[in-house]
């Protein structure tokens, strides 16, 4: 009686702990972004009418790894005027829309900033 009463506290703890860890993936993101800060607030591109973007490229990027990665790339980003992405995390990659002409290094430097390294850099459809 007394081993089944022990058994059943030390799995209520486990899953309370379980419960836990899953409540505070969701609300601050994974282990790679996570901490103890929610996710920033996201940055929304003012200008959302894409034949102002005559530029579109394709962002092959490495090392994210959770939504809180896709939003602070989508964030830096959104920063810079007349940048628009669109992050996708299962594919790794960034369709980027812009209203100016972009070198590969730009794009770069701005990927660099958040953190992450971008792998290749195509140039796409325009508008």
């Amino acid at each position: 009686m007394t081993g089944t009463i022990i058994v059943c506290v030390v799995l209520a703890a486990v899953i309370g702990i379980a419960v836990y860890s899953i409540i505070r993936r969701i609300k601050y993101g994974s282990s790679c972004c996570g901490g103890k800060d929610p996710m920033p607030a996201k940055v929304k591109v003012k200008d959302k009418n894409k034949s102002h973007y005559p530029y579109v490229y394709l962002l092959k990027i490495d090392g994210m790894h959770c939504s809180g990665c896709v939003r602070k790339l989508e964030n830096t980003f959104h920063s810079e005027d007349g940048l628009w992405a669109n992050v996708s995390l299962e594919k790794k990659e960034v369709i980027l829309r812009s209203k100016r002409e972009l070198e590969r290094k730009d794009a770069g430097k701005v990927v660099a900033s958040a953190g992450f390294t971008m792998l290749t850099f195509d140039t796409g459809e325009r508008g």
